[in-house]
């Protein structure tokens, strides 16, 4: 049997990566996929955390919205997910995952072509397999290569990820969470942050938020229930001006996002999402490089410990491993609030 690809005829589901970052970075497959054609149909398994995310991208038909465990298989959730699968009558599983359990689902629902990286011995749950994926130096150039076909370079630029936030959704939850009257410049702030070492010391945070609280901008915290706690400790430093909206809906982020005048962040999930919103963005980077790692988005600036040129030329071809030793608390406060001032006043979003 042939499985050869009919771009003409045919939904594709998209299984990505459970992280907020990746799944935003998605959005670029899923914007190639619709550039070679406009009608395709393109749905993604999201799980219950991002699949807010999935509402605000143009171009994707539904999430199909499950949670699986990340460390044992979860039979049941993933025949459940083959279930989903099976209704939708895919002709292309794109699986972003080396994992040998994202392969499984598509593979218990019959997909025709289920395209992925070599990996764990996948074999014959993939049969349109692809070779190289550490040759491809950002995450995205891979989960971009596997929307191509085999013989197909990569484009000169790929697609931005997009969020699109109706601006009558956001002055309704505006509303609802009596911020319509804020002052501005609004600030957000995400001091959360996934890997060791990536998230810039809560006390610095506190810092910045008493200067910028003192300077007459309104200060929002963003982030999940673990970064609930970093929240607290922010606002007993910097006082009433600053609001926690910390908790279990990515929507609240999504929208305090598009309500501000300019993100704060680590490099983290809520990074990219507000650069793929477009809010002027000041990303701080220790321990990752990014090049690799920064939004495929335009960011307002990148802020990274001084003072190491060499390590940050190395990691262009190293990775991480060149800038490993890097701390996020070596990047001052007076540097992120001198940055953060120039933005607003320039009115600048996006130029990295």
């Amino acid at each position: 049997m042939s499985h050869e690809f009919n771009q003409a005829a045919a939904p594709v589901v998209i299984i990505p990566f459970v992280w907020i970052g990746d799944f935003v970075r998605c959005h670029s497959v899923v914007k190639l996929l619709r550039a070679q054609n406009p009608d395709r149909v393109v749905d993604i398994v999201s799980s219950t955390l991002c699949a807010p995310l999935a509402g605000y991208m143009p171009g994707i038909r539904k999430a199909i919205v499950v949670d699986l465990p990340r460390r044992r298989l979860g039979v049941a959730g993933q025949r459940h997910l083959a279930g989903q699968l099976g209704e939708g009558k895919y002709a292309q599983a794109l699986i972003m995952s080396r994992k040998w359990k994202a392969a499984l689902a598509p593979w218990l629902a019959g997909i025709p072509r289920r395209t992925g990286f070599a990996g764990e011995f996948r074999f014959g749950l993939l049969n349109d397999v692809r070779f190289g994926e550490r040759k491809l130096p950002r995450m995205i150039d891979q989960m971009g290569a596997l929307a191509l076909s085999k013989d197909v370079p990569p484009p000169a630029e790929w697609p931005l990820p997009e969020l699109k936030v109706p601006a009558n959704e956001v002055q309704t939850w505006l509303a609802r969470q009596r911020l319509a009257g804020e002052s501005r410049p609004i600030v957000t702030l995400s001091p959360g942050a996934v890997g060791a070492g990536k998230a810039w010391p809560v006390a610095h945070y506190a810092e910045l938020a008493k200067a910028l609280a003192k300077d007459g901008a309104s200060v929002w915290i963003l982030g999940g229930p673990s970064e609930t706690s970093l929240a607290k400790k922010i606002i007993a430093v910097a006082g009433d001006r600053v609001r926690d909206l910390t908790g279990s809906d990515l929507r609240t982020a999504i929208l305090a996002l598009a309500a501000a005048d300019i993100s704060v962040t680590n490099d983290s999930g809520l990074m990219h999402v507000a650069a793929a919103i477009g809010v002027p963005t000041v990303a701080i980077f220790g321990p990752t490089s990014p090049w690799h790692w920064k939004p495929l988005n335009p960011v307002a600036a990148i802020l990274e410990p001084t003072g190491d040129d060499e390590a940050r030329q190395r990691a262009l071809i190293e990775g991480n491993n060149a800038v490993r030793h890097r701390r996020t608390d070596d990047v001052a406060v007076g540097n992120v609030f001198a940055t953060v001032k120039q933005v607003l006043a320039e009115g600048k979003g996006g130029v990295k």
